[in-house]
């Protein structure tokens, strides 16, 4: 009787019976605890095995090729001019030299510099089949 009065003002009782909602969070708990491990997915993992022949001894990577493109548009290979027909006869010439070896690409831009000079040395790099691309900014 949630509305019977203990007292003799006749003040009806303001605690609420917590017995039943008690019974739905145990209810709750089991249903959450058996369908838990239904939900669990199997991760795959390919640890690396233990190998009793050491690895053949990797190549020392070659110097990086900075390039720079400047507000202007011009584009410096190594801090040299170079015309941007001639960017892909030097790219292909250092792909060539060692294709697993490749040395890394470093571009920097300016700030003001328009993209579109960016975009085609990018396409270029990716013709000549450059791997390695990083760009580089300075504080």
């Amino acid at each position: 009787m949630a509305f019977s009065s203990n007292s003799a003002s006749g003040a009806p009782m303001a605690d609420i019976n917590v017995t039943p909602l008690v019974d739905v969070m145990l209810v709750l708990l089991i249903i959450f605890m058996v369908t838990a491990p239904i939900l669990s997915y199997p991760i795959d993992i390919d640890l690396p095995q233990r190998v009793l022949n050491p690895p053949p001894e990797t190549k020392v990577p070659p110097e990086p090729i900075r390039l720079r493109i400047d507000q202007a548009g011009q584009v410096f290979w190594n801090d040299s001019p170079v015309p941007m027909s001639a960017l892909r006869n030097m790219m292909d010439a250092e792909v060539q030299r060692d294709p697993t070896n490749q040395p890394t690409l470093e571009i920097d831009t300016n700030d003001d510099a328009y993209y579109g000079v960016l975009a085609k040395v990018l396409a270029t790099a990716r013709n000549a089949q450059m791997q390695k691309i990083g760009f580089v900014k300075k504080q």
